[in-house]
């Protein structure tokens, strides 16, 4: 733009200039914006009879622009964008209506730069950009002011420890020459010479002895270079000291060139003796815990020694008594949590006579039993004999570290210790395969960052990890590193940064983010700072959407996409600097409320939380309950009190105790993913911040190849039909329908959809014809791990309307009927709903990792001796047992939540022994949902139906044998109006607009038409039907925080721990009565949460 035009808007979002041409409410009202699509053009916005026509104005080769307009109209081309507006103002020129009304662009008010006092800050960098603004101050004054700045802060520094020449050039510079500095830098030369010249006073002795040393370090250098042959020794004659390099290029030349020798020279001194960096000794020590078991009523002390390192479990009667009783980790078939009582956990081993055993022990509180499991899962899948892993866990840590270096131990950082959720000391030395660690206001080099925690983590694991990425914006820096065995089998690594400071111009408030393929499954992980002051929250809120459209990460066939939808698990972290809303005089009360750690009620004024519940940032996010203290505004040194008030020359500013620093999630659906830990540090503090860790267990894809034959096997393919997409937007276009995959070969599109209804504000399309999505490899196995991301377009200007997910694992028995919430930029546009048939080839998924722990509620049977024969509950009969993945009910704080997706499916419940596929199917399946001809997809006559329970430490479930009138009564009395709920064949058919459904081929193993067509709409069910289930565990993904029913706001530890018939902690809702249970979500059919 060659100035200031009032109707040109930049990169504003699609919505929001509706929201502007929707007030201007004038026939003829315009406004110019940048094109979603193409870069380099733009969107002309028109409002006529409530309708925004959009028309896209592009470039052509001469850089010459015209308006995509009505067919038979003479195109037109203009050099400059206020002559194409001139143009068509006059009526006749393609459009829906003649220009009229130009909508002025909305000013952003920016935030004020937040002054610190401690530590230092950086030389001002404001200097002011046009002499000739009235509003600056004059030049003359400006240079004075820095000049005696600087000069002052000289006089408080000790300069007796340089030389006398050095500190005159010093006081020289900073009295003449950095005021001719700032006029260079006013005339367009940012060289500064007078700084230049000062750094080549200074140095002059360091650059001639850099010319001295830096040939017999390249002749080194060269030496252990393995990578050249012997007898090259020729090298490029050294640069002089007078040659024109300057000393930072030299010095930096220097650096870099020791590094490399200390990492070459390090290489092949290991090579040489076989050591890889510590990675062959890193051992995790066998632990021993004491259990009771209980045996005829008798309760029995017994020792359960963990050997992870050779695999064995070891069962002892005296914690020095002998070991010659173990099971081999391939003879330990299952760990059954209990939900009724947290503190106790079933061994389902095999015997040496292949006999099942069902173990029974007691441990000493629900903390050491959650370290016991993770050290068997650590020790099956270390001693697995997959090629690849599918968990992995994950560190996801956040400081800012107030401009001060970090106390000389940080590990209780990186071991979850401290306040909230954390480990159990038991699993202190269980590394995770992945570490990302996020830091704002970071004083260091980035050097000397990584290597600050890699020694850290080797300490702690020993370990040498290898570092997959780094990216530094000014002060705000992200650190992944990953174990080394991972190295191959991360790709497609991207970084990037946005800034959002003063007019987006400035880093010193932004984001930073990395992303990168971990075989199958992609991640992204943001590290933000917000704007800081508790009265900023709308500015915060605009920072989140700004690095949401900006940050450039992922793959980039995905470009209509955000972030959000561009990664199966992508991670928030950082300073949010989202503030607890009290008034100030309230901060004595918010102390005393934190001393009797009561948060509940401080929690409810959060900012982000209420920013979050109205859905204007995060959207879909996930945060594991927070139950530890506010991590800011500490006083350094100590963690016993908060420095909420700042003396400011505008008087006390007031930084209330607050949660700023946060670690949020969003997944795709229908994955594993759990949060094991959520809290923050109390010994680091160096800085008015708290360190916040979190880690995550989470399901991985490996690089799928097949093992059929591709020429023989059976084509795959999936079906979606009768999607109907209702938009919150007043543009009058047509649309289609984009699914984008990795397992397509390319983007599929459909054809224009039918617009059915336009009320006010939004737009009904139906896409009645039937889309075949063809996969690449069509095994079962590699096909339920996969997802489809969907972006409903605009034929005008080819933008997104709305995007969203599906995952195929919703289909794993039979067609499915889903319900997407489509967002763009962080905003709901409006929903999609459809179905979806998969057909595969014949194939039995394997058993998953974390399908190795499940959890039981009411045992089958009690143990008897030793164990007893269980055989009965190995494979013929399913335990009433399962692990609660791929459900996404999700509830928080009594309000229904919306996830963005739900199906009309059921999950499906593993037997005890991980056999899955057609084997298992006899009895461990229930299908109940139905297909497109209305009918549900049975079961056989006798076929017993498992109960699906989630893990007490991450939320709650409810079970009933009956389902009786009162109960249907009561749940009923608390189901929120569905904003759309999936009616059967028989309902639509009686719909004039909806297209008959077509009725594909059920997979003839996972469904049949055998039991009768339900006469009501899919959410109602037979009374027979069981409780309906809540899960809190999202694999679409739910968080703690969201999903746990509210408890009675009373003192709790730090480090809670269940002590009945004490209180229970957070991770102990499961016995909350029926009228605490809380509602269906909107949206979401009732079928989702019903096991028959």
């Amino acid at each position: 733009m060659p100035s200031y035009q009032p109707w040109y808007h930049g990169n504003i979002t699609r919505s929001k200039a509706e929201d502007l041409l929707s007030k201007a409410a004038r026939d003829g009202s315009f406004l110019i914006r940048d094109s979603e699509s193409i870069q380099g053009a733009y969107a002309l916005c028109v409002l006529y009879q409530n309708c925004v026509y959009t028309y896209r104005i592009l470039p052509n080769e001469d850089k010459k622009l015209s308006v995509q307009a009505s067919e038979g109209v003479p195109i037109r081309f203009f050099d400059l964008l206020p002559e194409l507006v001139d143009a068509y103002y006059s009526p006749n020129m393609g459009l829906v209506t003649h220009l009229q009304y130009s909508v002025q662009r909305e000013e952003e008010v920016d935030e004020d730069p937040e002054s610190n006092s401690l530590p230092p800050q950086l030389p001002p960098r404001n200097f002011p950009a046009d002499m000739k603004d009235s509003d600056s101050k004059p030049f003359e004054q400006a240079c004075k002011s820095l000049s005696e700045t600087y000069l002052m802060r000289l006089q408080h520094l000790d300069l007796s420890v340089i030389p006398e020449d050095h500190q005159q050039a010093i006081q020289e510079y900073f009295r003449t020459s950095v005021c001719l500095d700032a006029e260079q830098v006013q005339n367009g030369n940012p060289n500064l010479p007078g700084l230049k010249k000062l750094t080549i006073a200074i140095c002059k002795n360091l650059n001639s002895e850099i010319s001295r040393t830096l040939p017999a370090l390249e002749v080194f250098h060269k030496t252990l270079d393995q990578q050249l042959s012997p007898g090259l020794g020729q090298f490029p004659k050294q640069a002089s000291a007078d040659s024109g390099q300057s000393i930072t290029f030299r010095l930096e030349q220097l650096t870099k060139l020791l590094y490399s020798i200390e990492d070459k020279a390090k290489s092949a001194v290991f090579e040489s003796v076989g050591y890889e960096g510590g990675h062959r000794k890193s051992l995790i020590p066998m632990v021993t815990f004491e259990v009771k078991q209980e045996s005829l009523g008798i309760s029995t002390k017994m020792f359960l020694k963990v050997d992870v390192e050779s695999g064995k479990l070891f069962f002892k009667k005296s914690k020095e008594g002998p070991e010659d009783k173990y099971f081999v980790h391939n003879k330990i078939l299952q760990l059954v949590k209990s939900q009724k009582m947290h503190t106790k956990l079933v061994i389902v081993v095999e015997t040496e006579k292949e006999k099942v055993l069902r173990k029974e022990f007691v441990f000493d509180d629900t903390k050491k039993r959650e370290g016991f499991c993770q050290l068997l899962q650590q020790m099956k899948n270390k001693h697995s004999e997959k090629p690849e892993p599918d968990m992995i866990t994950v560190f996801v840590g956040t400081w800012n570290m107030g401009n001060a270096g970090p106390p000389h131990n940080i590990s209780s950082w990186f071991q979850c210790k401290g306040q909230g959720k954390t480990q159990d000391d038991t699993t202190d030395h269980i590394p995770h395969d992945f570490y990302v660690i996020g830091t704002q206001e970071d004083p260091l080099g980035e050097r000397e960052w990584a290597d600050t925690v890699k020694n850290v983590l080797r300490n702690i694991t020993n370990i040498s990890f290898k570092q997959v990425a780094m990216h530094t914006l000014w002060n705000i820096r992200i650190v992944v590193l990953a174990k080394p065995e991972h190295e191959n089998r991360i790709s497609h690594i991207f970084s990037d940064s946005v800034k959002t400071g003063i007019a987006n111009t400035l880093g010193n408030k932004g984001a930073v983010g990395v992303s990168f393929m971990f075989n199958g499954t992609s991640f992204g992980f943001v590290n933000s700072h917000l704007t800081s002051g508790s009265e900023k929250k709308l500015r915060r809120n605009q920072n989140y959407t700004t690095i949401l459209r900006f940050l450039n990460l992922g793959d980039k066939k995905l470009n209509p996409f955000d972030i959000t939808h561009r990664f199966t698990h992508l991670f928030w972290l950082g300073d949010l600097n989202y503030r607890v809303e009290f008034p100030s005089t309230e901060a004595e009360y918010i102390v005393t409320k934190i001393k009797q750690q009561q948060y509940q009620e401080l929690l409810s004024k959060d900012q982000l939380n209420m920013e979050r519940n109205d859905g204007k940032v995060f959207l879909h996010f996930d945060e594991e309950e927070i139950t530890f203290a506010p991590t800011y505004r500490f006083e350094r040194y100590t963690r016993d009190k908060y420095a909420y008030t700042k003396a400011k020359a505008t008087g006390t500013k007031y930084n209330l105790p607050s949660w700023c620093d946060r670690v949020l999630r969003k997944s795709y659906p229908l994955v594993h993913v759990v949060c094991q830990a959520y809290g923050c540090t109390n010994d680091i503090m160096t800085s008015d911040h708290s360190p916040v860790f979190a880690s995550f267990e989470i399901g991985v894809a490996s690089q799928f190849v097949s093992k059929q034959d591709p020429n023989s096997a059976p084509q795959g393919g999936i079906q979606i039909m009768n999607c109907k997409a209702t938009l919150l937007t007043k543009s009058k276009t047509k649309f289609f329908i984009e699914y984008h995959s990795s397992f397509l070969e390319k983007t599929v599109k459909t054809p224009e959809g039918d617009n059915k209804e336009h009320s006010e504000g939004s737009i009904t399309v139906w896409f009645g014809n039937q889309v075949t999505l063809t996969p690449i490899i069509s095994d079962p196995e590699y096909l339920l791990d996969q997802h489809i991301v969907i972006c409903v377009k605009s034929t005008d200007c080819d933008e997104s309307y709305g995007e969203g997910c599906i995952a195929l694992r919703a289909a794993q028995f039979c067609y499915t009927e889903f319900q997407v919430t489509l967002t763009h930029h962080g905003e709901k546009t409006g929903t999609l709903t459809g179905g979806i048939q998969l057909h595969t080839s014949e194939g039995k998924p394997t058993e998953k990792l974390y399908d190795f722990i499940k959890v039981e509620k009411d045992d089958p049977v009690s143990s008897k001796g030793k164990g007893g024969d269980l055989n009965k509950f190995s494979v013929n009969q399913p335990l009433d047992i399962s692990n609660p993945n791929y459900m996404g009910v999700s509830f928080k704080s009594g309000n229904v939540i919306d996830k963005g997706w739900s199906y009309s499916m059921l999950p499906k419940n593993v037997p005890t022994t991980g056999q899955g596929g057609k084997d298992s199917k006899k009895g461990a399946y229930d299908v109940g949902t139905r297909s497109p001809t209305g009918k549900p997809c049975a079961m056989g006559e006798n076929e017993k139906v498992s109960e699906m329970f989630d893990n007490p430490l991450y939320g709650s479930m409810g079970k009933s044998h009956s389902w009786n009138k009162d109960q249907d009564h009561h749940h009923k009395d608390h189901l929120s109006a569905p904003e759309s709920t999936f009616a059967t064949s028989k309902q639509a058919d009686n719909d004039p607009d909806r297209p008959p459904v077509p009725t594909p081929r059920n997979r003839s193993f996972t469904c049949s038409e055998t039991k009768p067509q339900h006469s009501g709409p899919i959410t109602s069910h037979p009374s027979t039907f069981k409780k309906p289930v809540v899960t809190s565990r999202s694999e679409g993904g739910g968080g703690m925080g969201q999903n746990r029913p509210p408890l009675p706001a009373k003192a709790r530890p730090a480090i809670p721990e269940p002590q009945p018939p004490k209180p229970r902690d957070y991770r102990d809702n499961s016995e909350l009565t029926n009228k605490l249970r809380l509602p269906t979500r909107p949206g979401q059919s009732q079928s989702h949460r019903h096991v028959s």
